[in-house]
């Protein structure tokens, strides 16, 4: 994609005007303006999870007016177990899409679905091994010969892990668990997984926990990707330059107003314990701005990253169909047609 179609808002604002009165509604003009009235495009963003902390920014944004200075209608769209989120926007039901780990992405494309990540929420992915200091587990090789507690959703992140530290999967004992912490607490297990910005779901650790990170052992993935459609970016990239840049303000209000962006998502979302909702945004900011977020703004990505992911997942045999190559699977467009909106200042 070329980046002047990006910079061309007003042609293809005039597009989308003409697409909607004309009553098209294929894939491509599924973006049209619902209420073009009032010059406002609709971006529904499809969750894979039910809406909560890591939707702070977002929900600051859109409680602020940064999406409707954008000309963006804005809603969150909840995701669940029985919700394939990354499905619906590939169909073209939904414009936009937020998904836990960047390899859902890769994967996804590997089948044919023609999306494309355009920016991540957090540099480094909180997945992390958790133990207990009787039997601590600080680097891979701690873990030959332990019992360790994971979720069936995780095991192949195990595996990258053993197969990047070139330890046999044999001398692992991996034991399918739930979500809690009770397998460790009990002693069943001598480490479990979860995310490291989960601070309500780590009380009960306390301070014997010991920490493995999943990036710190070798597994470099992004968490929190943004994606849209091919179609979109084809024919909408104005509305993706948008919806990015008024995301972005979110994250950065959320970053330098903790307090106050907490009360947001609160009011927001009342079932929510602001208490512990306060303590998250601390861990969920250290993710999202670091020294890359700092020299190039926040959401961006690096494609040497995205590279050793869909290598190792290849190597692990993930993809069913074909393995993807990295322009099929992310694009900078975007994020460099927002740089000045996505700066810390």
């Amino acid at each position: 994609m070329e980046m002047s179609t990006i910079e061309n808002a007003e042609r293809r604002r005039v597009l989308r005007l003409t697409l909607a009165a004309g009553g098209m509604a294929a894939a491509g003009a599924l973006l049209s303006v619902r209420a073009f009235a009032d010059n406002k495009v609709t971006v529904n963003m499809q969750l894979g999870w039910i809406p909560g902390g890591n939707q702070v920014a977002e929900v600051a944004a859109k409680r602020l007016g940064f999406y409707e200075q954008e000309g963006i209608d804005f809603h969150i769209q909840p995701g669940g177990p029985n919700i394939d989120g990354v499905a619906i926007v590939a169909s073209g039901r939904f414009e936009a899409g937020e998904i836990s780990s960047s390899p859902s992405i890769m994967l996804a494309v590997s089948q044919g679905l023609p999306i494309k990540c355009i920016a991540v929420g957090l540099q480094q992915h909180p997945y992390t091994f958790f133990s207990l200091k009787r039997k601590p587990i600080r680097t891979p090789q701690d873990m030959i010969g332990k019992r360790i507690g994971i979720q069936s959703t995780g095991i192949v992140l195990l595996k990258a892990l053993l197969a990047k530290n070139k330890i046999p999967e044999t001398q692992v004992d991996i034991v399918p668990i739930g979500a809690d912490m009770t397998p460790l607490l009990s002693g069943q297990v001598e480490a479990v997984t979860g995310w490291q910005t989960n601070t309500t779901a780590l009380k009960p650790l306390g301070a014997d926990r010991v920490d493995l990170r999943l990036w710190d052992a070798g597994v470099r993935l992004y968490a929190l990707p943004y994606y849209t459609t091919l179609a979109t970016l084809k024919d909408h990239p104005d509305t993706m330059t948008r919806f990015i840049r008024a995301t972005a303000r979110g994250w950065l209000y959320a970053n330098a107003h903790r307090d106050e962006a907490v009360d947001l998502l609160v009011k927001e979302y009342p079932n929510l314990n602001r208490a512990d909702e306060r303590v998250a945004i601390d861990s969920l900011m250290g993710y999202a701005f670091d020294a890359a977020t700092k020299a190039q703004g926040w959401g961006t990505m690096d494609s040497k990253v995205w590279e050793e992911q869909i290598d190792m997942y290849g190597q692990l045999g993930q993809f069913a169909a074909h393995q993807p190559k990295v322009e099929d699977v992310m694009t900078m467009d975007v994020l460099n047609a927002t740089r000045p909106s996505r700066l810390l200042v």
